[in-house]
């Protein structure tokens, strides 16, 4: 049976997957299918990817690692996206994703100038999003969680920009027909949110941020989760897609 490939990058902190679980616990919670309609590979420790021809679709999780490290298995992550871009597999790229996508269609990547974006931000969906597969069903403004370091630079060329904010311009991109990158993090829910804010609160005053007031504004993000939820079904109704 076919089913949705959920290609893990990395782990999410210790302390959340010892209550919480972990990246694609959420995302099969947050998509409202079966668990059995989906398929994790954790391809940063080694594992096999499977034939494209195997999947329905294709969601690309967030990571600790960063896309301009030079590991075998991320340049072999890009080559596999590349191709399934190519053949026309639906592919959703989220965080560490959304910029792996990116960079392996010919766009750039690298440490956000301003530094580490995170918390529960608003969006602004750009005119471009209203004849989107995916993104048409948003408001003009919703909420996310994000936690980033790096962002997408520069876009690869032909690649459509559907949302972002005055810290990073680029969180919702269509890079091809049928794929997508969200830099922010569509199956977070407020307590994962509040997790990192709490573990990383050191580091994030250190940077010169209020871990605390940043705490205080997480809210959930029901538009955010919603479009994953709106990219496993369409992965699971070939009728759905446009032509």
């Amino acid at each position: 049976m076919s089913r949705i490939l959920i290609l893990k990058t990395g782990e999410t902190l210790p302390a959340l997957s010892a209550t919480l679980g972990d990246f694609e616990d959420w995302i099969v919670t947050v998509a409202d299918r079966p668990a059995e309609d989906f398929r994790t590979v954790s391809v940063h420790l080694g594992e096999s990817l499977p034939a494209h021809a195997d999947v329905t679709g294709i969601i690309v999780t967030g990571s600790p690692a960063m896309v301009t490290d030079t590991d075998a298995w991320i340049r072999d992550s890009e080559a596999f996206l590349r191709l399934a871009v190519e053949r026309n597999v639906p592919v959703l790229g989220v965080c560490f994703g959304h910029q792996l996508l990116a960079q392996a269609l010919g766009g750039h990547v690298d440490y956000h100038p301003h530094g580490r974006e995170i918390g529960t931000t608003e969006l602004t969906l750009h005119a471009s999003a209203a004849d989107d597969a995916l993104f048409n069903v948003l408001p003009g403004s919703f909420p996310v969680h994000a936690t980033h370091m790096q962002s997408v630079m520069r876009v690869p060329e032909h690649a459509v920009i559907l949302a972002g904010n005055a810290f990073d311009p680029h969180h919702g991109v269509r890079f091809a027909d049928r794929a997508w990158g969200v830099q922010f993090h569509p199956e977070f829910d407020a307590t994962i949110m509040a997790g990192y804010l709490t573990e990383r609160a050191e580091q994030v005053n250190a940077e010169g941020l209020d871990a605390q007031a940043l705490l205080a504004q997480v809210k959930e993000t029901p538009e955010a989760a919603a479009l994953l939820r709106r990219f496993a079904s369409l992965c699971n109704q070939e009728s759905h897609w446009p032509v």
